[in-house]
């Protein structure tokens, strides 16, 4: 039997408290509200209690914020996706800002099982005073137990990815366990079997000295780092920067991203880094 979950999340602000309002239905919620920053920023953590997706499934989160909140969105494991025995398992995360708010869409790293069949869309329309960051983490197969997405005995499967911020930004690709050519190639993936994203965007330009501080030390971070060969920023439009990297394991690329995101949050909003408590378990 295919799974069908949604959830629908409200932000809204009462006097110098962000608060929110959940609804769901079907294996997709929300735990209590968190504050460990104050009243200002709400602490949301995900919950899919069948523990992953397979082929014919559905997860649709939708999520509002109104004027002047600030949520920060995580999960307390990876998003799973399964071998698949027909149909696509797919995850659709929809997010609308008003103006002053901000997002924080920061879950764990979703695993491509061998021969899922799966899609992850998100789309985040922003006001022009929103802003956000988000990032994304992708790990093909378990090759630390012998699971490889793209091994002699796998299966045919595909994972395909959309990041889109309307007339902004928009990024669609599909991985497939047999393109050896995209994942072994060294302009590809170069045998790696996790890519990580990190974005920050705006819903009107970034002003220049905060977008060159914010490149600046985003790159003296990747270099640094022990994947220093593999990653790297970039501003693809006025309103949007994004680190990528690529990496053997989930581990240092979620290190780094980390670290970057603390390194934006302090640069950007003036907020030090609090990282969710559920990282750490």
């Amino acid at each position: 039997m295919s799974w069908h979950g949604h959830l629908d999340l409200h932000y809204q602000r009462q006097g110098h408290r962000t608060t929110a309002l959940d609804r769901h239905d079907g294996p997709l919620r929300v735990l209590q509200r968190l504050y460990p920053e104050g009243d200002a920023i709400c602490h949301h953590v995900l919950v899919h209690p069948p523990g992953g997706l397979v082929g014919g499934d559905t997860l649709e989160l939708a999520a509002r914020l109104d004027t002047g909140t600030h949520a920060l969105i995580t999960t307390p494991g990876a998003t799973r996706y399964y071998r698949s025995a027909g149909g696509e398992a797919t995850q659709f995360v929809h997010a609308t800002l008003a103006d002053n708010a901000r997002l924080e869409w920061l879950p764990l790293e979703s695993i491509a099982y061998p021969a899922c069949q799966a899609v992850n869309r998100m789309r985040f329309d922003l006001a022009p005073s929103a802003q956000m960051m988000g990032w994304d983490i992708v790990a093909l197969g378990l090759p630390a137990a012998g699971q490889e997405f793209d091994g002699p005995s796998a299966a045919p499967g595909h994972f395909t990815q959309e990041i889109e911020l309307p007339g902004v930004w928009l990024e669609r690709g599909t991985i497939r366990s047999q393109d050896s050519l995209l994942l072994d190639s060294p302009v590809g993936w170069a045998g790696n079997r996790v890519m990580a994203t990190l974005w920050l965007a705006a819903g009107s330009a970034v002003e220049r000295p905060l977008a060159h501080a914010l490149l600046e030390a985003s790159r003296e971070l990747v270099v640094q780092s022990p994947l220093a060969s593999t990653g790297g920023c970039t501003q693809p439009h006025d309103q949007v920067l994004v680190v990528r990297v690529l990496a053997d394991r989930v581990e240092p690329a979620m290190a780094l991203l980390t670290r970057i995101w603390a390194s934006w949050r302090t640069l950007a909003w003036g907020v030090p880094a609090c990282p969710p408590r559920v990282w750490r378990t």
